[in-house]
């Protein structure tokens, strides 16, 4: 029997992850989180430990007895925030790893993101990402993907899942809580008509993903493997606004600009927002989000097995619905989770 730890088990991901994991008698779980009350009635019964990762001794113990490790705990940020990302996430993340490897974990299972990857060559999941000066906390992410890639062997194998845009419920960060109030005022463009690809997939989706590959029992080709995680079908950024105009009723673009121009204008408001008390209408990394990557699941289907299930419009209604619930104010651009 496997022993799995699951970090960031509070979080969108780790949530749907423990889940689907519980369904499986030949895995042992553990959680480990920071806050006990922010954890899902579902899955309190549970083994835990609970600390913070940038406690180092709350680390120092932590993989004790365990085989594989799954890091969902995160802190993100859209721009800016330099040092707290460092500080808060990179510096604890390679810590946490370089632990890891000394404690035995045979297998490490790494949450990234498609939009890591030079968009020329993110179909291959196992290329080298790409830094961006305007997205400090995206580099923070390329940088853990560097460090598992050099020490990756045969006794500690990684697995990088690089997923698309995170949407369905139990998600109050993200696109949609970012989107919708923006498309309200009318200002919003489409960039380059919206005729780029918006790679959406649900919550359940990334964790059947993750369960693929803690059931892999096979040699994998690499001792870094890497791979793209999207949902059933990938719309067009247009295709997902109309969507949203026709069921939700929020406004639809009335112009586009080319990307270019976007990201001129993106790094014109993240300049004024130091003046102002809110975060900008739009940043670079929002536009650098919509960019073409061409990524698609071929590998993770033909190697783990990996079907996704939800239809992106499912999961944008569920989203939207408990949005509406929780009747949360507009996400910031950067905020612990």
């Amino acid at each position: 029997m496997a022993k799995v730890l699951v970090l960031g088990a509070t979080g969108f991901v780790g949530t749907h992850v423990a889940k689907a994991l519980q369904e499986y008698k030949e895995i042992e779980m553990v959680l480990g989180y920071r806050d006990h009350s922010k954890l899902d009635k579902a899955l309190k019964n549970e083994a835990h430990r609970i600390g913070d990762i940038r406690d180092e001794t709350y680390v120092q113990g932590l993989f004790e007895g365990i085989d594989i490790v799954i890091n969902l705990a995160s802190w993100t940020a859209l721009y800016a925030q330099e040092e707290n990302s460092k500080q808060l996430f990179l510096e604890p993340t390679l810590a946490l790893i370089k632990r890891a490897k000394e404690s035995g974990v045979k297998k490490y299972m790494n949450l990234s993101t498609v939009s890591a990857a030079c968009m020329d060559k993110a179909k291959d999941a196992n290329s080298l990402g790409c830094f961006r000066s305007f997205w400090p906390h995206l580099n923070s992410v390329i940088h853990i993907e560097d460090y598992l890639r050099r020490i990756a062997n045969r006794e500690f194998q990684v697995i990088n899942l690089r997923c698309g845009l995170f949407v369905g419920e139990h998600y109050s960060l993200g696109l949609l809580p970012i989107l919708l109030p923006r498309l309200k005022t009318h200002l919003v463009p489409l960039v380059k008509g919206g005729r780029t690809s918006m790679p959406l997939i649900d919550g359940k989706d990334i964790a059947q993903a993750f369960v693929k590959g803690v059931l892999y029992q096979g040699t994998l080709p690499h001792d870094f493997e890497g791979f793209n995680i999207l949902g059933k079908e990938i719309p067009l950024v247009k295709e997902v606004l109309e969507y949203l105009h026709a069921k939700h009723r929020f406004p639809y673009p009335h112009f586009s600009v080319p990307f270019s121009l976007a990201y001129w204008f993106a790094g014109l408001m993240e300049k004024i927002a130091f003046f102002l008390p809110h975060d900008p209408l739009i940043v670079r990394s929002i536009v650098h989000l919509l960019e073409e990557t061409g990524a698609d699941n071929e590998k993770a289907r033909s190697l783990l097995g990996y079907e996704p299930m939800y239809a992106w419009q499912d999961s944008i209604d569920r989203q939207i619905q408990e949005m509406q619930v929780r009747n949360e104010g507009n996400m910031q651009m950067h905020k612990g989770i």
